[in-house]
């Protein structure tokens, strides 16, 4: 499917006093969706369920966002970073994300995320920041052209 590079530009907003909630198994596949979650991504629960939480990956966030991600949570730790996810028709929307295991008598048996909004500012920062890290990792970069 082919997508207009404008389409990239349409943010949702997070509500101030929302909160998104999915947990994932042990691979990353999507185990349960609150209803914030859904309406902010576009998606409907059963589009989300059993799939990869890469599924809202925007193409803005660097690779090594999520490789340091995943290290903190393999070694037990929780992450908390901020995050630009794709919604289901294209647009984007900004979080705060805290990602950390869940434990069933001592056992790792998922993961869980929590997701909060940013300000405008913060917004800023981290897509600069992205875009820098994203140049200096020669990682693809769209470019919009205005004619």
């Amino acid at each position: 499917m082919q997508y207009n590079e404008s389409e990239f530009l349409i943010e949702t907003v997070v509500p101030e006093n929302e909160l998104i909630i999915s947990r994932t198994d042990l691979k990353g596949n999507i185990t349960y969706a609150n209803e914030t979650f859904c309406e902010i991504s576009g998606y409907q629960e059963s589009e989300l369920l059993g799939h990869s939480h890469s599924i809202i990956r925007h193409p803005d966030m660097p690779s090594s966002v999520f490789k340091e991600l995943w290290q903190f949570i393999q070694d037990e730790r929780q992450w908390i970073g901020v995050v630009k996810n794709l919604r289901k028709d294209r647009g984007f929307y900004w979080v705060k994300a805290i990602v950390s295991g869940v434990y069933k008598d001592g056992v790792l048996v998922e993961y869980k995320s929590l997701r909060t909004p940013i300000n405008y500012t913060e917004k800023l920062k981290y897509q600069k920041l992205y875009d820098k890290i994203r140049e200096e990792n020669d990682e693809k970069r769209r470019k919009i052209i205005y004619e």
